[in-house]
C-alpha cells in the first residue's frame, strides 16, 4: 500500500527540525574559502569528508574565484539547447554532477532488444562513453562527480567469455575521467559477475562513502551494496542496492537465494521467469530485483538525518521505483516500500535511475522528481545519451545531451535554501 497521508504525517511529526538561524551567509562564505583552499574536516553536520575527491573541488585552479555564476554565465553553458526554464535573478550555481546509464559496452556488431523493436549499439557505446567524459572534463567548472546508473557492460560480455576484458576496457575510459565516478550495479553487472567478484572489483566505489560521527545507524551492514556522500554541504546523495533481493549473481545454494526464488514464483508463475506475461504486477520478473528491509530501515535512518539537518538528498539506483516515470515491467520488486520511506521525508529532491533505456520523468505527489535516464546502448551513433545536473539554492537543472532531453526540478517552496 502507498503511504496515506495519516501516515506520512505521523511520520513527519517525529523528525526533528535543524535550527536555520544564524549568519548563513557568512557560513557558506567560509566553507567556500575552505574548499578554495583544499582543506577537509567536519561540517556542521557531523559529515567526515575523509578526501578531497570526494567533495566538488575538481580541478581547484579552474574553480577558484568561479564558485557563483551569474545568469550570462548559465545560458553560456546551456547555449545548444533551448534554457528548459528561467532562473531567478538570484539564483546562485553551487555545484553540478554527471549522469549516465545503461552502457553495455560488448565487442559486438549492432544488434536488438529482446522484443526485437530497438536496435543496440554495443561497440559504440563505448565511443558515446568517451564523448560524454571529454564533455565533462571540458566543463568550466568541471562537476563534483559522475554517477554511473548501472549495466555497464552487456550480458553478452559473459556468454563470449569476454566480461572482465570488456569490463577492462571500460574502466580505463573511465580513468580518463578527472572527477570520481560512483557506480551503481545493474542486471547486466550480475549477468557477468557473482556478488562477491563486485565486491571486490573497482566496481565498488564504497570507499568514497562520507561517515556521519555519532550515528551508526547511518552505516550500512555490509550485506548490501549502499552508501551516502556528501558532495557538497548540505547536499547528501545516497546509492541504493536494486538486486539487494535478487537471485542474479548469489550463490543458488545459499538461503538468500532460496528466499529470493520463493518471493519471484509466489508473484510470477511463468516457466520463463523473465517474461511478464499475464502478470498483474508485471516488475516481478527475473531481471528486476528488490530492496531488503534492512536497506530500506538504513535507508530511512539516513533520511532522518538528513530531515534534522535539513539537507537535501539525491538517491540513485539502477531501477527506478514511481510508475508514472518508467514501463511498469522495470520497476524494482518493492517499489511500493522504497516510496513509502522516502514519502516518509521531506528531504529528498530526486530519484535517478536507469535499466528503462528510453527514459522517463514524473514528479510524485510530494514533491520527488523521478528521472530514468536515455541508455547510451540504444543511442544512435550521431546522438548522446549523458547529462549534468547543475545544483542552485532553489533547484536542480539536468542539461541533457542527445536524446536525453533537459528536466528543471525545483525544491518544496518552503524548504528552498537561503544563503
Amino acid at each position: 500500500m502507498f503511504l496515506t497521508a495519516w501516515r506520512r504525517c505521523w511520520f513527519s511529526s517525529s523528525l526533528l527540525r535543524a535550527d536555520t538561524s544564524g549568519k548563513p551567509r557568512e557560513r557558506r562564505d567560509e566553507i567556500l574559502r575552505l574548499r578554495r583552499e583544499g582543506k577537509n574536516g567536519v561540517d556542521d553536520t557531523g559529515s567526515v569528508h575523509a578526501s578531497g575527491n570526494q567533495t566538488c573541488d575538481g580541478n581547484k585552479e579552474q574553480q577558484q574565484g568561479k564558485i557563483a555564476w551569474d545568469l550570462e554565465t548559465c545560458l553560456e553553458v546551456m547555449d545548444d539547447k533551448p534554457s528548459p526554464g528561467t532562473l531567478n535573478e538570484n539564483s546562485e550555481f553551487l555545484f553540478s554532477f554527471g549522469v549516465i546509464a545503461d552502457i553495455q559496452y560488448a565487442n559486438l556488431e549492432d544488434g536488438y532488444n529482446y522484443q526485437g523493436n530497438r536496435r543496440r549499439y554495443y561497440r559504440h557505446s563505448l565511443l558515446h562513453l568517451q564523448g560524454a567524459i571529454e564533455h565533462w572534463n571540458k566543463e568550466r567548472i568541471l562537476p563534483c562527480c559522475v554517477l554511473q546508473l548501472g549495466d555497464i557492460i552487456d550480458g553478452y560480455n559473459a556468454q563470449y567469455k569476454a566480461s572482465e576484458k570488456s569490463l577492462e576496457l571500460v574502466m580505463n575510459v573511465f580513468q580518463m575521467l578527472k572527477v570520481p565516478v560512483h557506480h551503481t550495479w545493474g542486471n547486466h553487472e550480475f549477468y557477468n559477475f557473482s556478488r562477491d567478484y563486485l565486491t571486490n572489483s573497482k566496481l565498488n566505489t564504497k570507499y568514497l562513502e562520507d561517515q556521519i560521527v555519532h550515528h551508526p545507524e547511518t552505516v550500512t551492514s555490509g550485506n548490501y551494496y549502499a552508501y551516502h556522500f556528501v558532495p557538497f554541504p548540505k547536499f547528501r546523495f545516497i546509492l541504493l542496492d536494486a538486486y539487494d533481493l535478487s537471485v542474479l549473481g548469489v550463490d543458488q545454494s545459499s538461503p538468500k537465494y532460496q528466499q529470493c526464488l520463493k518471493m519471484l514464483r509466489e508473484h510470477n508463475p511463468n516457466l520463463e521467469l523473465n517474461s511478464p506475461q499475464g502478470l498483474s504486477e508485471p516488475q516481478f520478473v527475473q531481471f528486476n530485483g528488490g530492496f531488503s528491509q534492512e536497506q530500506l530501515n538504513w535507508l530511512n535512518e539516513v533520511l532522518t538525518f538528513s530531515d534534522t539537518n535539513q539537507e537535501k538528498v539525491v538517491i540513485v539506483s539502477h531501477l527506478p521505483i514511481y510508475p508514472e516515470a518508467s514501463d511498469s515491467v522495470c520497476l524494482a520488486w518493492n517499489y511500493r516500500d522504497a516510496l513509502t520511506v522516502i514519502w516518509a521525508h521531506e528531504c529528498v529532491v530526486c530519484f535517478f535511475a536507469g535499466h528503462t533505456h528510453d527514459g522517463g520523468y514524473s514528479e510524485d505527489p510530494f514533491g520527488v522528481h523521478h528521472i530514468n535516464l536515455e541508455g547510451v546502448i540504444e543511442t544512435a551513433p550521431d546522438s548522446q545519451a549523458f547529462g549534468t545536473v547543475y545544483v542552485y539554492p532553489d533547484k536542480m537543472m539536468l542539461k541533457g545531451r542527445g536524446r536525453v532531453p533537459d528536466r528543471i526540478m525545483n525544491y518544496k517552496k518552503e524548504k528552498a535554501f537561503h544563503f
